[in-house]
């Protein structure tokens, strides 16, 4: 699998996985964390979770310059994975729920997030400029595409089992209290701990209490409080994983940094020559950089859909979603799992008809790649319309009012959407990059890797679009939202086709 491919790709694939490993681990939990914890309703979640996926992103341009200005890659990614794991333990430090000061408590999690995406912003951009950097030898350049996909099949193996280590901490913690999981819970706690439930969601509340505790309830404010401080500690606890993850990618990358490009050696044996005819190409250096702005706003609105799997899809797999699959009980975090387990299962499949499509001279150019990629994600939100349209879901004010909701679909539709957004990611994510460390000037990579990353940044801060329609539209209407901006990216993306291919020549 790795033939032809540079020396250096599996040790950071995997140096990357472990990072990926903790941050997947918060990922798949932040969101519900956050309702947990401080009994906040989707919208307000979401608004925190955007911007804490803006500023990872964001701080990954701020990460390119620190690299790119001391052309030391390699310690700024060393200074990214430490102070990532400092954010981590802040946000694991367990304290009580029903917090005593919610301000305070809040403001204490949100600064350990934005620790954690400074750190991100130090590590992720410049590990992928120096991926890319193993490809400008001319030995590797053709093999660029694949090895991209390569590297971001193998961090995503990480990501498969984060989420079940998330699950598992919290659930062992619910069972070691004598609890049940139960994902409708938190927020009936919450609400009858502020006397805001309805009659009949106090009746929901009153049946729930019971199942997940096997016995009857007289003292309901007791079990509610009790609940949510067990129920939240034990996301504390699931933090600390992150934390194990962050030491393990550490490790990895202390062994294997010697085999790392360094940028700093690059530089000194480049001529005199070499470094004019690079500094006085003014009109290529300008038409590539515009190249990469028209590409990174498309690709804004791809992860403005894409991202909502954190989001909007995860408030769906707790709220509207059965959690029971072939008999057995899942969590509602589980779904989290299935875009990095069919990362892994479907890239040999696409690098396989890419290569088969290159063989014949048939394969689409990388921007080509990218636009088919907005078209499968439209495709993904097409079947959530139809699954949620044709269910007659209610609209999320009256599942607040009954306590739960009274229709409630099979998990395979997400199942399903997930496999289909997976496919476009593998078309758009790890070409993109390779796009963009192919089209990037050289004397701009680490900025050009962060301005991909800001791009991310952008369409991630407008995730909280969704968790408003989420709560305000029938949802069926939510995801008809997503088609149209991807529609609408895939069209622009194929109007630039013929320049944008130029370009990459």
């Amino acid at each position: 699998m790795f033939k032809n491919q540079p020396k250096g790709l599996i040790a950071a694939a995997f140096a990357n996985m472990g990072e990926r490993f903790g941050f997947y681990t918060m990922m798949a939990i932040l969101v519900l964390f956050l309702q947990a914890k401080f009994g906040l309703s989707g919208k307000d979640a979401g608004l925190i979770y955007s911007v804490f996926y803006f500023s990872i992103y964001i701080l990954a341009f701020v990460g390119g310059i620190i690299a790119d200005k001391t052309r030391n890659y390699k310690g700024t990614i060393l200074v990214g994975i430490i102070v990532m794991a400092l954010g981590y333990l802040m946000v694991a430090i367990p304290s009580p729920t029903p917090v005593s000061n919610k301000v305070l408590f809040l403001t204490i999690t949100c600064a350990g997030l934005f620790v954690i995406a400074f750190g991100n912003g130090l590590f992720k951009g410049n590990l992928q400029a120096l991926v890319g950097q193993m490809y400008d030898n001319e030995k590797y350049g053709k093999m660029r595409d694949s090895g991209f996909s390569l590297f971001y099949m193998f961090i995503n193996i990480g990501a498969i089992f984060a989420p079940m280590a998330a699950v598992g901490v919290r659930n062992w913690w619910l069972a070691r209290s004598g609890f049940q999981y139960n994902a409708d819970l938190p927020a009936l706690c919450h609400g009858y701990l502020e006397n805001s439930l309805t009659p009949e969601a106090a009746e929901t509340f009153l049946r729930l209490a019971q199942e997940v505790s096997g016995k009857s309830i007289t003292d309901l404010s007791g079990f509610a409080a009790n609940y949510l401080n067990v129920f939240t500690t034990g996301f504390h606890y699931a933090f600390v994983v992150a934390i194990f993850a962050m030491v393990v990618s550490l490790v990895i990358y202390l062994i294997n940094k010697k085999v790392f490009p360094d940028p700093k050696e690059k530089t000194k044996e480049i001529s005199t020559e070499q470094k004019t005819s690079v500094e006085m190409d003014i009109k290529e250096v300008r038409q590539r950089i515009y190249a990469l702005i028209a590409v990174f706003g498309v690709v804004i609105f791809f992860w403005f859909s894409f991202h909502q799997n954190g989001l909007t899809l995860t408030y769906f797999a707790k709220e509207y979603t059965q959690l029971n699959l072939f008999g057995m009980s899942i969590s509602a975090e589980l779904f989290q799992s299935l875009n990095p387990f069919f990362v892994v299962f479907l890239t040999p499949l696409v690098m396989t008809v890419f290569g088969w499509q290159r063989s014949r001279g048939k394969e689409p150019s990388t921007p080509k790649k990218i636009a088919i990629g907005m078209g499968i994600a439209a495709l993904a939100y097409i079947v959530m319309a139809i699954g949620s349209y044709t269910a007659h879901l209610p609209l999320h004010s009256e599942i607040i009012a009954a306590g739960t909701s009274p229709i409630k679909v099979t998990p395979l539709l997400l199942m399903v959407t997930y496999f289909i957004l997976t496919v476009a990611e593998l078309y758009i994510s790890p070409l993109g990059i390779s796009f963009v460390t192919k089209v990037a000037p050289p004397q701009y990579q680490g900025v050009m890797q962060g301005g991909w990353l800001g791009a991310t940044a952008i369409g991630n801060q407008l995730l909280f679009i969704g968790a408003v329609l989420y709560e305000s539209i029938p949802i069926w209407l939510t995801w008809i939202v997503f088609v149209t901006v991807c529609l609408l990216s895939m069209c622009t993306m194929l109007f630039m086709l013929k320049w944008l291919e130029r370009i990459a020549k």
